[in-house]
C-alpha cells in the first residue's frame, strides 16, 4: 500500500486551538443521516490561519485527505479514526484528537439504524459556534453546507462501534 505522504507534518496542540465536535441528523435517502462536524474555533497560538494549518496537518497525519474523496472507514480497518457510541455519547478518536459530544436522541436513533455516521472535519475555523452555547439551526446549515467549509474538510463514513460489540 502506498501513502500520499511519507512523513507527518509537524504541529503543536496549542496551534489547533479549541476543537469542537457537534452531532445532528438530517433527512437523506433511506431515512435520517447522522452527521458529525468537527472544527476549530481558530483560537490557537498562531491565530486562525495557524489553526487551519494545524488541523490540516492533523487530518493528513491520520490519512484523511482534505478536500478529497469520501473515505469509507468500513473498508479501511487500519484507518486510525474511530467512532464509539455508548451511553448516549459519541466519541471520535484519532491520533492527536479525542472528542466527546452528547448527540440528540434522533441522531442516536439514526446512527443505530445506519450503523455509521458521516463525519466532516473541516480546517475552516468557526469562532461563533463555541462549546456550551446553543447553535441556531440556520447558522449550522449555513456553515456546514458552505462550499468553503466542505472543500476545506475531510469527509469520512465512520462505522459506529459500541463497547457491547
Amino acid at each position: 500500500m502506498t501513502s500520499t505522504s511519507s512523513e507527518n507534518r509537524a504541529f503543536s496542540a496549542a496551534e489547533l486551538g479549541t476543537l469542537v465536535v457537534m452531532a445532528w441528523s438530517g433527512e437523506a435517502p433511506g431515512g435520517d443521516m447522522p452527521y458529525l462536524l468537527a472544527y476549530t474555533l481558530g483560537d490557537g497560538t498562531a491565530g486562525p490561519e495557524g489553526s487551519t494549518r494545524a488541523v490540516e496537518a492533523l487530518l493528513v497525519n491520520n490519512g484523511l485527505p482534505v478536500g478529497g474523496e469520501l473515505v469509507d472507514g468500513a473498508s479501511r480497518p487500519s484507518l486510525p479514526v474511530s467512532l464509539l457510541v455508548e451511553s448516549g455519547q459519541a466519541v471520535v478518536s484519532m491520533t492527536g484528537f479525542n472528542a466527546q459530544c452528547s448527540p440528540p436522541p434522533e441522531w442516536l436513533e439514526a446512527v443505530g439504524e445506519r450503523g455509521f455516521a458521516y463525519f466532516v472535519f473541516t480546517t475552516r475555523p468557526w469562532p461563533e459556534a463555541q462549546p456550551g452555547k446553543p447553535v441556531d439551526p440556520e447558522a449550522l446549515a449555513a456553515f456546514a453546507g458552505a462550499t468553503e467549509t466542505l472543500d476545506a474538510a475531510a469527509h469520512v463514513v465512520l462505522p459506529a462501534r459500541s463497547l457491547r460489540g
